[in-house]
Parts: C-alpha cells; structure tokens; sequence
C-alpha cells in the first residue's frame, strides 16, 4: 500500500510541474457609463472560452477596473453585466501577451429593473440520484427551532426521547459538516445541533447510497448538513438570538461569508446555555428464578450546561489552476448534574438492602480539527483535478462522579450471608480519540463519463485513563487497582477507490468499488489484541428521469462499521451501584449490505417514496445481563448477532392555496434481529415507525404562522423496546426591513409539560423498566437578522477528507 501511494504522488507531481510551463496572461479593463462617462462600481465581468462555458468570473472595483489573472493563450468572450444596464460581450483573443481593455462602456436600458417577486414556494424536498435533500432555508419554522429540531422533519431521519437521531430507525450514521467531518459532530452531536440554529444552514443531505470516493463506514449512511451556499464577492450573514423558557436557556449563533478577489472565508459559530429544574426517574427490576427479588430505585435530578462551537472554511485563489483552502472547527462543552435517589431490593420474605445515594456528576470535552487542501485544475479541461489533502482531530471527554452512601441497612440472607456495603466513592474516566488523515484525489472528466480515484491513509488513536477510588475508615479516598486502567486503541485505515459517473440522455449512472486495509491494535490489563481485514465495499446508483418531472433511483451498497471509543472502552461506569455499565475492547467492525429504490414527482404537489432493505452481519448491540449473586445489571457491547432492516418512506408536499402549505411524512421500518445474549439464543421482530405532518398559512408577504405535529413509534432493541411520545409545536414569523430582520415566536409541546420516557429490556433471568421524567414543554422567542450582498462565487476544493467510518451507537 505505501509503495502505491508513493508511486501516486510521483505521478501527481509530474502532473503538477506539465501543467506550469506557460506563464499565465491576464485581460484587464475598465467599465464606464456610456453617457455620463463614469465608472461602473460592482459590475459582474464573466470569462467564457469559445465554446460559450465560464470560466471565471470578477466584478469592477471603485474606479470601474478589473482583472483576470492567471489565463493561457486562446479566444474567449468577456460578458458585462450590471442592473440597470445592457448586458455587453466583448470577443477576445488572447495570445502570447496580456491584453487591457479601456473604456468598455455600457449603455442603460429604457426601463428600469425595480424589482422581482418570486411567487412559487421552494421545494422542500429533492431526490438526488444518491441522496435526499431537505432545503431548511425554504422551511419557515428554521428561524426560530434548532438543527436539532428540524432533523424531525428530514425524511428517513427521527429523533427519538433522549434526543438521539436515527437515519432509518438506525444509529449507525456518519455526520459530515460541508461534505467533511468535523470535530463539532464527531464527539457530541446531539448538544452541538441543539445550540446550532437552524437559520444558519442551507439544506440537511442524507445520503443512502454514498458513492466510492467515501469512506466504507456507515451502515445506514450518512448526514451531510450544509451551511452555506456558495457566495459572492463581498458579505454576507446572518445572527441569530433565541431564548427558550422556563426550561433551556439563551442561545446565539449565526453564520459570516465575505469574498474580497480571490480570498474567501465561510465561518459558522453559536453557543448557548441549558437548564434543567428537578426531574423526576426511577428503575423497577424483578430478578426471576429460584431466588426471586425485586429491585425498585427511586430518585431525581437536575442538569445545567454550556456549549459552544465555531467552524471557519478559508480559500485563496493563487490562479485559475491552483487552489488553497482551510478548515479548522472547534467545539467545547461544560456540564453538571446532582441526583439524588433512593434504593431498596427485597426478596419474597424480606428486605435484603436499603440505601440512599447522592451524586454529583461534573462533565467537560472539547474538540478540535484542522484540514488544509491543495487542489490543481489542468489547462485543458478546468472539471480535471488533483487535490491533496491532510487533516489533524482530536477530542477528549471528562467525566467525574463523587457518590455518597446515606443511611444504609443490610439484612443478610441464606443466598447472601456476607453482602458488602457500599461506601462513598469517586469515579473518573478521561477519554478520547486522535486521528491524523492523508488523501489524494484525482478526478478525470471524458466527455460525459467522470472517472475518480484516489489513495487514503488514516492514523487513529483511541485511548482513555479511568480511575475508582473508594473512602476509607481514615476517610481518605483510596485507590482501587482492580478498578483503575488505561487503554489504548489503535486504528490504521488504508483506503484505495475508484469510481465511474456518466449520463446518457435520461439515465444517470454512479458506480464504484472501494478496497480497505484496516489495522487494529490495542492494549489493556496488560494485555494485547492485534487484529487486521480486509474490505471490498461496492456501491451502484442509478437515476431515471422522466417527461413528466418525475424520477426512480436505485442503489446498492455494502458497508462497514468500526466500533468507537464509546463502544471500546472498558471503563466501567459505577455511578449508580446496582447498575453497571462499560465498554468491550474486543469488539470487531460491522458489516452490511442494503438495497433501495426510490420514486420522486414534483409538479403541483411534490412526492418522494422510498424503499429500503438493509442486512447487517455481527451488529455491535448493547448486552444487557443480570448478576444473580451481586444483583448488579451490566450492560456492555457485542458483536451479538445479525439484523435485517425492510422499510417504507413517504413524503407529501402539497400547497392547497398560495397562501396554505401542507406537508405529510411517513416511515415504517419492520426489523428483525437474532443473537446470543449471555448464552441464550434471542429473535426479536417488530415494527417502528414515525409520522409528521404540518401546516403552514401566509397570509401575507411578511406574516406566516406553521404548526406541526410529530410521532415516533416504539423503538426496538434485542433485548426490549421503549415507548412511543407526540412532539408539536407551533411558530408565528414576521419579517421586517425588507425580510432581512424576522421577528419570531414558536410554542413546543403547549398541551404537556413533561414526557415519559421508558425503557423496557429483559433478559433471561429479569424485566426491567426504566423512566425518566423530561421537561416538554418550551416557549421560543428568536430575532433573526440577515445582512450583505454577494455576487461572485467562493471557491473551494471539490475534493477533501470525509472520515465517515465510526460508529458511537448501535440500535435497530
């Protein structure tokens, strides 16, 4: 694999040195008023080439100049354009020197251009040949709700009561920031999305069939969320404030473009604060068997914490070939947590062992990533290209737990005559991961087909330091040996793709096979597991298109998934001392393959139905297993089994007016899984589904008011299922100042202040259930201003790094 990638980057850079022998020639000119004789301030200048295909594109500065830079000898055709004004070609051939233009002089129309009023609604959903597309700027209940909020919406995406996204009623996803990965979403997603507003992002993807060029991981596929359209040259933005009471907190986020000449930069940025009063939980386990007992825990507790996130995307255009463009994204968080809860466990003749507890939980990660790319456009054809590029991540979690025992009593029993009491404890674990990223991309384009290939190496270092300490008769707190360990996971990736994407007529073909090396190499308990594979991962995307703006796809895939540190670590959370939790070292990737077929039609009413099988082999579940002795639960990770995954998506868009907009969205997923849990064969089957729909009413230009309501069904595990809940909400928008300030009110969850979330599992020898008490009902206020104007487009790389290979969940 090295000697390929070396042999790669020799070729490349004899692509780079061929395509630099000719020195670059520029055009330049200057834009007058035909009949004031003045200068023309931002006029748009468009280079095409003699087959009428743009090439670049500037616009005049103060004094009506211009340049373009950095072009070879040929004809083209100089466009100008200007409101107000005709539009102007100017024919041009260039040959072995710079040509300057002066005076090119624009005349004015008779009638002037006052305005355009665009009176039909954006679609909110577009079926791509590989992806679904939902246009958040197009959803009105973007200005005030969250990222977070919105995913409830997006078809084949759910968020469940603890507000952890499924893709499919499965969590094994990938989400990307711009086509990348970033640190914002690798670590804690769910807390960045919720403090992101939605008025700060374009569309959300989500990519069911991802093509070669991406990494194997992901069986269900992977989230693309997209921030920003390309822009123009000068600024752009838009600020967000919210407050969100009597529960959540302040927020403000927003996002900044600016293009001055051939430096662009693209950043997004929020932070906010979240609360929670005293909630109320509890644990009901029956223990089945000779030796029958009953555990029944009771308690509540409170939350508060901040959050806070900033992505920046650079580009600078050295010349029309060569192109340079950063990214560096960072995100931290700080929370807290006091519980307090109330214990007793009895068996049929009498209570075994009461005590109370009390913990304060104190948690702080924070994440960092930094990717530079080097992309090289060829003479010939502007669509070939060779990128280079490298990427640096790390992101580290804290956790610290300080737990006091009050008023215990053990009555000891013939099972049980020496039960050892608890005593305070203190627990820490420090966890997290870094990765270094090599790649090479080339694109080559031939007449209607586009080749792709590229080489990819990943250096991946999972690791974490854990600790328990337990008080002492000096009241000292002591090192536990047998509870304490450092870990250290190892991940080297090696990557090679290729990929073919052609067009003829109305079909649309994406096709490809990727191959991937992986090394894996751990240590622990002073121990070592050295593990390596090999991958094959095809996948195949076709489009048809129909007359009638209607259009079927179909793909296939297979896909992997690498556990994560998550899953990993054997770090054994004790905070709660009858219920145990840890990570499994042993843990081996994933594997699957899925088929669909999806329908889109959008005329009048726009409708997307989609089909998907999914088979997974070796899904890492959690493993839930009682301890008869101990009475303690563990619930760890295995490769347990196998899954198979058939569902239906539909979505409805249908305007019955100019002024009312109804929106309709289903999914229906039938799972079934088989595994082994602690020596016994278990087959669950059933179904989940989830349904939305929405109204939306604008009686006037600057109005508009939107309710909705949303529906998940039972979710399914191999060991049990949790309840289904209702989420609505309500928005009122106004736009001021020309739509660039709106004014918003939003009412989630009016009609019920909390939500019950329950969680049943059982296991060979128990039941359990577990609620938690969640604080509903919420009431929004957001100020939400847009500012600037662009007009020519920032450029950046059209290849980069996407790590889309890790897994930090696992449930059908």
């Amino acid at each position: 694999m090295k000697t390929l990638i070396f042999l790669i980057c020799c070729i490349c850079f004899n692509f780079v040195a061929k395509s630099q022998t000719n020195p670059p020639l520029q055009i330049s000119g200057k834009i007058i008023d035909s009949s004031a004789n003045k200068a023309i301030t931002y006029a748009s200048i468009l280079l095409k080439n003699d087959k009428k295909v743009q090439l670049k594109s500037v616009v005049t500065g103060k004094d009506g100049s211009f340049s373009l830079t950095g072009l070879s000898t040929g004809n083209y055709l100089l466009a100008i354009v200007y409101v107000g004004y005709q539009t102007k070609v100017v024919p041009v051939a260039l040959g072995t020197t710079s040509i300057v233009l002066n005076n090119i002089s624009l005349m004015a129309t008779p009638t002037q251009l006052k305005g355009v009023t665009v009176t039909a609604d954006r679609p909110l959903i577009k079926q791509e040949i590989d992806r679904i597309s939902y246009d958040v700027k197009a959803d009105p209940e973007s200005k005030v709700n969250n990222v977070l909020e919105m995913m409830r919406k997006v078809p084949m995406l759910s968020v469940d009561g603890d507000e952890n996204i499924q893709l499919q009623g499965n969590s094994n996803y990938k989400i990307l920031i711009n086509g990348r990965p970033s640190g914002m979403m690798e670590r804690n997603p769910k807390d960045i999305l919720k403090s992101m507003p939605a008025s700060s992002i374009e569309r959300i993807e989500v990519i069911t069939t991802p093509p070669a060029k991406y990494d194997g991981e992901g069986l269900a596929g992977i989230i693309n969320i997209i921030t920003f359209k390309k822009a123009d040259n000068g600024t752009n933005g838009t600020i967000n404030v919210s407050e969100r009471f009597p529960v959540g907190g302040p927020g403000i986020g927003g996002s900044f473009t600016l293009k001055s000449g051939k430096f662009g930069i693209a950043t997004n940025a929020g932070g906010n604060l979240n609360s929670t009063p005293l909630l109320n939980n509890s644990n009901l386990r029956n223990t089945l068997g000779a030796n029958e007992t009953k555990l029944w825990q009771t308690g509540n507790k409170d939350f508060s914490g901040k959050s806070g996130y900033i992505g920046t995307e650079l580009s600078f255009e050295i010349d029309s070939l060569n192109l340079i463009s950063a990214q560096f994204n960072y995100n931290a968080n700080d929370n807290e947590s006091l519980s307090n809860q109330y214990s007793t466990l009895n068996n049929l003749n009498q209570v075994l062992h009461t005590y109370e507890l009390r913990n304060n939980l104190a948690g702080s990660g924070n994440g960092v990533d930094a990717a530079l790319n080097y992309q090289l456009g060829f003479k010939k054809d502007k669509n070939r290209l060779l990128t280079f590029s490298y990427r640096y991540y790390k992101f580290t979690n804290d956790q610290f737990n300080n737990v006091g025992i009050f008023n215990q009593v053990i009555n000891p029993s013939p099972n049980n005559p020496t039960p050892e009491a608890l005593k305070d404890y203190q627990q820490q674990n420090s966890g997290g991961s870094s990765e270094q990223t090599v790649q090479i991309d080339y694109v080559l384009p031939i007449k209607k087909l586009t080749i792709e290939a590229g080489v990819k190496a990943i250096f991946r270092d999972n690791n974490s330091n854990f600790e328990y300490l337990s008080l002492n008769s000096s009241g000292d707190y002591i090192l536990d040996p047998l509870r304490t360990n450092i870990f250290d996971n190892t991940q080297n990736v090696y990557g090679i793709y290729n990929t073919y994407q052609f067009n003829i007529k109305k079909w649309g073909v994406k096709a490809g096979v990727r191959a991937e090396q992986t090394e894996i190499d751990a240590v622990f308990t002073s121990s070592n597991l050295n593990r390596s594979s090999l991958n094959l991962i095809p996948s195949i995307s076709v489009n048809r298109k129909f007359k009638d703006m209607s259009s079927i796809n179909f793909g296939f895939t297979s896909r992997i998934q690498r556990p994560g540190i998550n899953q990993l670590n054997p770090f054994v959370d004790r905070s709660n001392p009858n219920f145990e939790s840890s990570g499994n070292p042993d843990l081996k990737p994933m594997k699957g393959h899925s088929i669909e077929v999806n329908y889109s039609r959008f005329k009048k009413a726009s409708l997307n139905i989609g089909f998907r099988a999914l088979h997974g082999t070796g899904i890492i579940m959690p493993s839930v297993v009682t301890d008869p002795v101990t009475q303690i639960t563990r619930t760890s990770y295995a490769n347990t089994g196998s899954a198979t995954l058939i569902g239906l998506n539909v979505n409805i868009n249908y305007p019955f007016s100019s002024k009312l907009r109804g929106v309709l969205g289903a999914m229906a997923n039938y799972g079934i899984v088989k595994a082994e849990i602690n020596g016994v064969d278990l087959d669950k089957q059933g179904l989940m589904r989830r349904a939305f729909t929405s109204l939306t009413y604008r009686p006037s230009k600057t109005w508009q008011a939107t309710a909705s309501v949303n529906y998940n069904g039972p979710n399914l595990s191999i060991q049990g299922t949790s309840n289904s809940f209702v989420f609505s909400s309500f928005s009122l928008n106004k736009d001021l100042f020309d739509n660039k300030l709106t004014l918003s009110f939003a009412a989630n969850n009016a009609f019920n202040k909390y939500r019950k979330a329950i969680n049943y599992t059982n296991g060979p020898n128990f039941i359990q259930e577990s609620y938690n008490q969640n604080y509903q009902r919420n009431f929004t206020t957001s100020l939400n201003y847009r500012f600037g104007k662009l007009k020519d487009s920032i450029k950046k790389n059209k290849k980069g790094i996407n790590n889309n290979d890790v897994s930090e969940g696992s449930s059908l």
